[in-house]
């Protein structure tokens, strides 16, 4: 079922990096269900993303150099922002989200019920990032199941807020941005979805121990942060 108004003003925001076996696929399927605009932020890729995502239809925003996970998701909010879009909805790359979720991540923003849907599926978590997500709840004061979600939809409010340089230093659309969001008294929710494996690679975020530890590290002083700024 499609959302109850016309959705010419809404933004289908992909960041991707070497990403050409998945990423033609993924804006075809998207272009197939919602009559939207696809743009595909092209991390200073390597191999032929950005050629894929063209000939998929989509607009490219190419970097020429790597701004990394939320500075692609940052750029093509600016470009939301910049264009006039009412809302954006934010997906991978790599197959993982479907594009038949993304009407029912709409539908609660088009109608006003919240300024934030993310698209929750926190099975997927290993153990150990289940641990990390009940040790980030607790500093932080975030009640979501799913922290880490790349399945986003955010309204004309939230990516004002998310497009501005207060949200500039951050690296991941996960506990900095919903503490953004929390802080300014927007609505946060979630709901449930289907997410399937990577289609292809891995994961930058978690791909060895230094990138976890160093995400562990990160993410910690943000929750720290606010928990003393909240006392």
């Amino acid at each position: 079922m499609k959302p109850p108004t016309p959705l010419k003003h809404i933004i289908i925001l992909i960041p991707a990096k070497n990403e050409a076996n998945t990423v033609g696929n993924i804006v075809s399927e998207i272009r197939s269900r919602l009559a939207a605009t696809v743009v595909v932020i092209d991390d200073a890729s390597t191999d032929e993303t950005a050629s894929a995502a063209r000939a998929a239809g989509a607009i490219v925003l190419p970097l020429p150099f790597s701004l990394g996970a939320w500075g692609a998701i940052q750029t093509g909010l600016r470009y939301a922002l910049k264009h006039g879009f009412d809302a954006a909805i934010t997906m991978d790359a790599d197959g993982q989200h479907e594009a038949g979720s993304l009407p029912t991540l709409l539908a609660p923003i088009i109608d006003g019920q919240c300024d934030v849907m993310i698209g929750a599926y926190p099975q997927r978590g290993s153990i150990s990032r289940r641990i990390a997500w009940t040790f980030f709840r607790k500093l932080s004061g975030v009640a979501l199941s799913d922290l880490t979600s790349g399945l986003r939809a955010y309204n004309r409010p939230a990516i004002t807020l998310l497009a501005s340089n207060t949200a500039t230093l951050l690296d991941y659309q996960d506990m900095g941005v919903l503490i953004l969001l929390h802080k300014a008294g927007l609505r946060v929710n979630e709901t449930p979805i289907l997410m399937y494996p990577r289609i292809d690679g891995h994961s930058r975020i978690f791909s060895s121990w230094w990138a976890v530890s160093r995400y562990m590290l990160h993410t910690g002083i943000l929750c720290l942060a606010q928990f003393k700024h909240s006392k």
